[in-house]
């Protein structure tokens, strides 16, 4: 009787531990989380520890060994054993192939087809530090709030009515504060605009309580996973949408095995002053979403992508074709959508890119442009070492197509952290950069660098010529193809333009090319 007992009372503090560990851990009730078994592991010592504490008599002396002990030993070791076996024969070793289809890359696209020329004017120069000190700034002239609340260090960049900025929420600055401003909720949020650096504190009529700092059941992930008790959860975003109304996007994840090939496959969006949400799977995100997979994720996949597509054992030893991203990341905004972009090197890393990737951060489309040029930490040393006796650092890159050249635009800041230069570096050979002060404008900065007239889209021009006659030449490295059409005019092509063509053009052949002005010599910068 005394060991039924004590089985009783072991479980019943084990289903205690339990409850209050569920309320504070919040572990996604899923057999395909590693969180989860820790969390049963975690309940599997707990009531081993109680049957132990229970066997042991008033002198402190255990007088048996709980019948239970083995068992729960067993099924422990089980777990783990069985983790362990599962994740292997699901692992690339024996699944390399379906590890390098975790994304679809398009690896057909064209640089100059798909990123329009820039606009200055469109341009989101300030990266997330500046928009910190910024967004800081606004909130620092509102000392009634500042003593309630500070700003979360979030800062998402989205595309909001076609601005490029950066949003943030504002949080309880501790317990104290969250329970005298909880019936009220946190009243406000910040934009920062990433061209024109414009801070704004946008006020809320009502405020929101469904919050990362809020306690008990208001505490957002725990409001989330009450709610949806088996969903995996990633990171949330805070997002707004095209009238302003704030939002939490929480992507949902699955696995496959316990915790590997992590993808998503929909999003809850958490409506933060009333607490109303609603699951959406992929194909159904409202399009104001711009957040839906993170950077991460991404370029774990598109690892995997360049690393398993030739099987396991060549990704460790032939390693033909064997790709990797190269260790930074930006975003860029188009067509009403946020896109990560990164390079891509060779396996064996060098400082070069084989070219880039391009993602939308809402539907995982992706796309790879081959541009070989600099990796772009050398583009950022290389900018770097054009002023290195003032001791500025260089931003990571933004990828533009100016004039129809694939180019690498630097912001180069002071220790106080303000943008004092900009560098433009040109991708497929980064020791051309030309260093312009920041106070002549980015505009003046690019006709530095180019030595004449930018070009925008609506000046672009095109039309189908017949070649006469082609001949080569290399300046500094670089293969150029010079052409004659029919009608006597003259052409200049780079190689970049396009290498899967122009060394096959020939006498006869007709052609559709794209140039930016009428010269003597034109430029050509795409063809078809």
């Amino acid at each position: 009787m005394s060991k039924k007992r004590n089985i009783i009372i072991s479980l019943v503090v084990t289903l205690i531990f339990a409850l209050v560990l569920f309320y504070f851990l919040l572990p996604p009730l899923n057999f395909s989380s590693f969180i989860f078994w820790v969390y049963v592991l975690m309940l599997l010592v707990v009531y081993t520890i109680a049957s132990f504490v229970l066997s042991v008599d008033s002198f402190g002396r255990l007088v048996n060994i709980p019948s239970s002990s083995p068992w729960v030993i067993g099924v422990g070791a089980v777990i783990l054993v069985g983790i362990g076996i599962v994740d292997f024969i699901l692992s690339p070793v024996f699944q390399a192939s379906s590890y390098a289809k975790r994304i679809t890359i398009d690896e057909s696209a064209s640089f100059t087809e798909d990123i329009d020329l820039v606009r200055f004017d469109a341009l989101p120069l300030l990266d997330k530090d500046s928009s910190q000190k910024l967004g800081d700034r606004v909130m620092g002239q509102m000392p009634e709030l500042v003593s309630q609340f500070y700003v979360s260090d979030l800062y998402t960049q989205i595309n909001y009515n076609d601005k490029i900025v950066r949003v943030t929420p504002l949080e309880y600055a501790d317990w104290i504060k969250y329970f005298a401003n909880r019936n009220e909720g946190v009243k406000g949020y910040i934009t920062v605009n990433s061209v024109t650096g414009e801070a704004t504190l946008v006020k809320l009529e009502e405020g929101m309580k469904y919050m990362p700092s809020s306690l008990f059941q208001e505490d957002l992930m725990r409001h989330v996973r009450f709610n949806y008790p088996t969903e995996i959860f990633k990171t949330p975003q805070f997002e707004i949408d095209n009238e302003g109304k704030p939002y939490w996007i929480v992507p949902l994840v699955k696995y496959q095995g316990v915790g590997l090939k992590e993808d998503i496959y929909g999003v809850i969006i958490v409506d933060p002053v009333t607490g109303a949400m609603q699951k959406y799977n992929v194909d159904e995100i409202p399009t104001w979403v711009d957040h839906v997979y993170d950077a991460e994720l991404i370029i774990d996949q598109v690892n995997n992508w360049g690393e398993y597509r030739e099987g396991f054992l060549n990704s460790l030893f032939g390693q033909k074709n064997v790709v990797q991203t190269t260790e930074g990341y930006n975003y860029t905004v188009m067509n009403d959508d946020v896109y990560l972009y990164t390079g891509l090197t060779s396996k064996v890393s060098d400082e070069s890119n084989l070219g880039f990737i391009l993602t939308n951060m809402r539907t995982k489309e992706t796309k790879f442009y081959l541009v070989p040029g600099a990796e772009e930490y050398s583009a950022m040393a290389s900018a770097e070492g054009q002023v290195q006796q003032m001791s500025y650092a260089a931003t990571f890159p933004l990828l533009i197509n100016l004039n129809g050249t694939p180019t690498y635009l630097i912001s180069l800041k002071d220790n106080a952290g303000l943008v004092k230069m900009y560098a433009f570096v040109d991708v497929a050979d980064y020791q051309k950069v030309v260093v312009s002060d920041a106070s002549l404008g980015i505009e003046q900065a690019a006709k530095n660098y180019i030595g004449g007239t930018i070009q925008s889209n609506k000046e672009r021009l095109s039309k189908k010529i017949q070649i006469a006659s082609v001949t080569t030449a290399t300046i500094d490295g670089m293969t150029y193809y010079y052409i004659i059409d029919k009608d006597n005019q003259k052409y200049r092509a780079s190689i970049k333009v396009s290498e899967k063509v122009l060394p096959f053009i020939k006498a006869k052949d007709t052609i559709t090319i794209y140039y930016n002005s009428e010269d003597e010599v034109i430029e050509i910068v795409d063809l078809e």
